[in-house]
């Protein structure tokens, strides 16, 4: 089945939730959410499911017009952050309750029931009830419901920040061959790029309520069509500064400058926006790499690697180094930038060039 929006935006009130958004979903694919918080993932994924109606547009099904259809005529399972089961039946019950109401023959249920709690780990816990687990053992619960069911489009709204690390990284890495063996179009909410990356499948960038980007994962982080697009995509944020073209050099506002090499090589002069992702900011020096004068705002070591806050020239800027780096506030430094892991943008927050490889993340 594939799932198709055409010029489909929610007006509420006046305000827009939603701008003109169109998309189309295949089967079997896995097409990851990824925005900010209120950037409107659940919104979007509320008129897929047929919750809520849009103010304009059609929402179509193989085709078939859906706009209007309620979601109890739909065959959609949804899983929340927040996860919802039935308090007074087992979590075994809970999970073979859709099955249940399709009729499907007890030796089916056993088994389908037993291969979703083997995946979610949740054989020890089929004969309790969601009031005797924890909150991650009954988030799994919900997420085994909705793969049980046999949906033809399952919506999962950010379905494993409640999950403790070890498992939620297991589960990012098994769901993707999941998705993929389902033949159903799977729609996932996330606001962390590394877990867009991870799923792979295609991603759709929301800022604001409008779709900006949507293509492949790794294309669309790798290439964004715009500035909102490449931060919506970083995490850390991307760094940012404005640079001013002569045919040799780059300008920072600051007075310091750095060759017309790498991604800047060959631009008309002028004014840019140039973008660079923290992982390509770098406080040891290495071949190819350019210096600049900073100061150090505040350290953040999270064991393996370092979040080193640096101001450059009235510009706050984040490297991302392996180690620990113990760096006191307002500590002269030399930082070391990459040109040819540049993404350029002009005037407008349009893409002008991007790397030719990101090397990684």
């Amino acid at each position: 089945m594939a799932v198709e929006l055409e010029n489909v935006g929610l007006t509420v009130r006046g305000a827009v939730h939603i701008h003109p958004t169109s998309l189309r979903l295949e089967r079997g694919t896995i097409n990851v959410l990824l925005g900010a918080t209120l950037s409107g993932k659940t919104t979007l994924m509320r008129l897929l499911a047929g919750l809520d109606q849009p103010s304009a547009g059609r929402v179509s099904y193989d085709g078939r017009d859906m706009t209007r259809v309620p979601v109890r005529k739909r065959n959609v399972a949804m899983v929340y952050q927040q996860f919802i089961n039935y308090p007074a039946l087992s979590v075994y019950e809970n999970i073979a309750s859709p099955l249940r109401v399709q009729g499907v023959p007890k030796a089916e249920i056993e088994a389908k029931v037993a291969r979703a709690a083997s995946l979610l780990r949740l054989e020890p816990y089929l004969q309790r009830t969601p009031l005797e687990l924890s909150g991650g053992q009954q988030q799994r619960t919900a997420i085994a419901r909705a793969l049980v069911k046999g949906a033809d489009l399952v919506l999962l709204d950010e379905p494993l920040a409640n999950l403790d690390y070890k498992l939620r990284e297991e589960l990012r890495a098994e769901l993707p061959r999941i998705f993929s063996e389902s033949g159903a179009v799977f729609v996932y909410a996330t606001t962390e790029p590394s877990e867009a990356l991870l799923l792979g499948g295609n991603t759709a960038t929301l800022h604001e309520g409008r779709v900006t980007q949507y293509g492949r994962t790794v294309d669309v982080y790798r290439q964004p069509h715009d500035r909102i697009t490449a931060e919506v995509f970083s995490d850390p944020p991307m760094n940012f500064v404005d640079l001013e073209l002569d045919g040799s050099h780059a300008h920072l506002p600051n007075g310091q400058h750095v060759p017309q090499v790498g991604t800047l090589q060959g631009l008309a002069a002028g004014s840019y926006v140039v973008g660079f992702r923290p992982n390509h900011v770098a406080v040891n020096n290495r071949p190819g790499l350019v210096p600049l004068a900073a100061k150090t705002a505040v350290s953040e070591i999270t064991g393996s690697e370092s979040f080193i806050h640096v101001d450059v020239g009235g510009f706050r800027w984040i490297a991302l180094e392996a180690g620990v780096y113990e760096l006191n506030p307002g500590t002269d430094l030399t930082i070391y930038l990459d040109p040819a892991r540049f993404f350029v943008f002009d005037g407008n927050g349009r893409l002008v060039r991007a790397p030719q490889s990101e090397g990684g993340r």
